[in-house]
């Protein structure tokens, strides 16, 4: 256990911008700041959905072992403006809100307290801490106005009208290192806003930043200066400026780390990339753009259509996959055998595997010897969060030094026992080891057999200093 990690240790990530594995050197080791896209909280969150949430919790445990727990800020978001929350938000309190007695932050909290509650609480099953900050969207409006207006004054947005009403568009040709991120030419791209593609854009290309609401649907009132005129759009924000004003007011106009899944490449990290660097006039958003592979079910793309689409829920505490519920530290190791940039193919063959891994490992723990070092696991992480290698460095621990080790992963050493009648388990284990002194075997087979069926097994060995029979047990 001698081998520990500080600041000089040699993190390397692989950075998406740059294209190749660099060593890590925060802005400043005082305080390093990690930002990661959450969900929108419109419904249950699904696997894919939570991979990036273990695979950052993993890179967030890592670096408050570097740098210490106090020199670390890590940022989630929540997603809360949408149009189809802002629509439900309407449709529940509509009443409400026209009489003046909800504004539609509080309507929207209201649509959105649940879901965001048990995304928070489904991520925590998974062993995920929670991040240092977790703001909402419907927090930041005015910030989002801010940069709006900086990118006007600086030339990189304009106010155009289509169908629906006006808009402002971050205009794409206005930075030349626009689609750097993706590695994609400015005439390849397709737009990546919520809205539909319409000819008073300058470009095809060319994202909103805030548009129009009408009459019926819900929004905030925004003024924007354009060439000495105020233009006045009650609306609500397009999708990619939520993640530049949050970051911005929480981590700075330049950071560490910027995370999510590679589906978030194109478009929204690439906007946001562009109108961060662009409202701020900086060279970049963050200094290493990270993000975990594609996740499939069963060989093929999850999606609804298929039936294959899962929600952490129903892993967690329904019978739909695999005919039961599944621990969510079964889950979070399923997860964490792939290495975070490769594609994942979750099954529940996988889920087995992973429960068969981490019953195992907790019986080497609990047999009490300190076996191994820590090196071979920790420079596995250290290599760009390399998880599955950590987890080959298991098979050399044993006892404090792999229960120390499991903990980095955030998985639990002990099989949980709440709800079970531990003390009874033991009672009924020394009358068992009674009985076989006593060559009773059937009645040790009984006792064996009854604990089994109530869902405990044990396992025989021997004492090593006595020799003398000893059992353990886990929860099946």
């Amino acid at each position: 256990m001698a081998f520990r990690l500080s600041a000089q240790s040699n993190l390397r990530l692989y950075n998406t911008l740059k294209r190749e594995k660099r060593d890590f050197t925060p802005i400043s080791s005082d305080n390093v700041r990690m930002y990661v896209c959450g969900p929108t909280v419109y419904d249950y969150a699904h696997i894919g959905n939570a991979r990036p949430v273990i695979v950052f919790d993993v890179l967030f445990r890592l670096l408050k072992l570097i740098y210490g727990d106090e020199h670390v800020t890590y940022v989630r978001n929540i997603t809360d403006v949408d149009d189809k929350i802002n629509a439900r938000a309407l449709e529940t309190f509509g009443d409400r809100l026209s009489n003046g007695e909800l504004t539609l932050n509080e309507a929207i909290r209201e649509v959105t307290e649940t879901t965001a509650d048990n995304f928070q609480t489904h991520m925590r099953a998974l062993g995920c801490l929670d991040p240092v900050v977790e703001p909402r969207a419907t927090e930041n409006i005015s910030e989002m106005q801010v940069i709006i207006q900086k990118l006007i004054d600086r030339g990189h947005a304009y106010v155009a009208s289509g169908t629906e009403g006006k808009e402002v568009l971050f205009q794409v040709s206005s930075n030349p290192s626009y689609g750097g991120l993706s590695n994609r030419n400015l005439d390849d791209q397709q737009a990546g806003a919520r809205v539909a593609v319409e000819a008073h854009k300058e470009n095809a290309a060319d994202f909103v930043l805030w548009k129009q609401s009408d009459d019926k649907a819900p929004g905030w009132d925004a003024e924007f200066i354009v060439d000495g005129n105020t233009v006045s759009i009650f609306g609500r924000p397009g999708w990619h400026i939520e993640c530049s004003a949050m970051s911005e007011r929480y981590l700075g106009q330049t950071f560490d780390i910027h995370g999510g899944g590679i589906d978030l490449v194109f478009p929204h990290h690439e906007n946001e990339m562009a109108q961060s660097c662009c409202a701020f006039g900086v060279d970049t958003m963050a200094n290493v753009w990270m993000h975990n592979g594609f996740l499939q079910v069963e060989g093929e793309k999850m999606s609804k259509s298929l039936g294959n689409f899962i929600t952490v829920h129903e892993l967690l505490e329904t019978e739909k996959v695999g005919g039961r519920k599944w621990p969510g530290p079964v889950i979070r190791l399923a997860m964490l055998m792939t290495h975070y940039r490769e594609p994942i193919d979750f099954s529940v063959k996988r889920l087995e595997e992973a429960e068969t891994i981490l019953k195992r490992l907790q019986r080497r723990v609990s047999e009490g010897k300190n076996e191994g070092d820590l090196k071979e696991f920790y420079e596995a992480l250290l290599d760009d969060i390399n998880t599955s290698a950590a987890i080959h460095a298991f098979s050399s621990l044993s006892g404090d030094v792999l229960a120390e080790a499991l903990k980095v992963l955030g998985l639990p050493s002990a099989t949980d026992t709440s709800g079970l009648d531990v003390e009874g388990i033991n009672i009924l284990i020394s009358q068992r080891l009674q009985k076989l002194k006593d060559k009773d075997w059937a009645a040790a087979d009984a006792i064996r057999d009854n604990l089994t069926a109530a869902g405990v097994q044990l396992k025989d060995g021997k004492d090593p200093e006595t020799g003398e029979r000893i059992t353990t047990w886990e929860v099946l």
